[in-house]
């Protein structure tokens, strides 16, 4: 189902259904032999969503015939993007660390979705956590660790918008001081944002930052959007959701409709024009700093992205 000016979405479809994948992949990295990360929640949002396509990251044992015949590799791939998800996971953890450790009380999650940061990090006592993401996927969230009987290690503030309207106005409502020091992160999230809107993202960042504040990004540039490169995803896609939908009784939809693949800016170019100094580093070299390795010969196996750090001077 491709996107519309406000869509939104139940937990199981559309964009919901992709950050029940990502907690899939961050429960199977939490269960394996030796764990980059810790998400001990991650299972309860799989649980509360019941069967779906979601889960193939978390299968135990061998894949299903059909599955393995269209896509003979597929443990590989899924094994790939379980060290990709855990990697990525391990860096914004790291970046929330490193900005308490540096004085920063103040954090945000631009797109929180389901990741449980403010159940699972350490914060200093007086840190305070905004969460923003749509109602549905917040309520979601909150409502299944609440009948897990979970409690958050920080002061939580839910910011229920969507990132394409007046997202500033609905943060200050939710008592964020803009003279303070923050801490940002876009993880996930720029893919679904149309190009026009990513830059205002970041532009309203940076307006709500004073000197001082941080912020980590999963950008993606040129080669995550080149055509033959989508094409061939599509290609290799297809036949596994086809004998997935037979498996699953249900609709799955081809996760580039709900990209906004338009040609876009390079948030690190963008940010270092807004006056911030950005450094970068590459998805391979991130895997590779953890001890994951992907096979040379798996083409597309993780998303073609970098993970930036920026810090505003002043």
């Amino acid at each position: 189902m491709a996107r519309s000016d406000g869509d939104s979405w139940e937990i199981t479809e559309s964009v919901g259904s992709t950050a029940l994948g990502v907690a899939s992949a961050r429960d199977a990295e939490t269960r394996s032999a030796n764990p980059l990360i810790s998400d001990p929640y991650a299972g309860h949002f799989l649980t509360a969503a019941g069967e779906g396509v979601w889960n193939v990251y978390r299968f135990d044992g061998e894949p299903s015939a059909a599955l393995l015949e269209a896509e003979p590799r597929l443990i590989e791939r899924v094994a790939a993007m379980r060290s990709y998800v855990a990697c990525r996971t391990k860096f914004f953890d790291d970046f929330f660390r490193d900005a308490s450790a540096a004085g920063l009380r103040q954090a945000v999650i631009l797109a929180a979705g389901l990741d449980a940061r403010a159940w699972r990090l350490d914060w200093p006592r007086d840190a305070t956590l905004f969460e923003l993401d749509l109602p549905k996927v917040l309520a979601f969230k909150i409502g299944t660790l609440d009948a897990q009987g979970a409690t958050q290690g920080v002061r939580h503030v839910p910011v229920a918008v969507d990132l394409r309207d007046d997202w500033p106005a609905a943060l200050r409502a939710g008592g964020f001081d803009a003279g303070e020091p923050s801490a940002w992160i876009a993880e996930g999230l720029l893919p679904y944002l149309p190009p026009a809107a990513q830059d205002l993202l970041f532009e309203r960042v940076d307006a709500l930052s004073v000197p001082g504040s941080r912020i980590a990004v999963e950008g993606f540039g040129e080669d995550f959007f080149n055509p033959e490169t989508l094409a061939r995803q599509r290609e290799r896609g297809q036949a596994l959701r086809r004998a997935a939908e037979e498996m699953q009784g249900q609709e799955i939809p081809d996760v580039a409709d709900l990209w906004y693949l338009e040609k876009r800016a390079d948030v690190g170019e963008f940010l270092t024009g807004l006056g911030w100094q950005v450094t970068s580093e590459t998805a391979q070299a991130l895997l590779a700093r953890h001890g994951r390795y992907i096979p040379a010969d798996l083409p597309d196996a993780t998303p073609h992205s970098a993970f930036l750090f920026a810090q505003k001077a002043g």
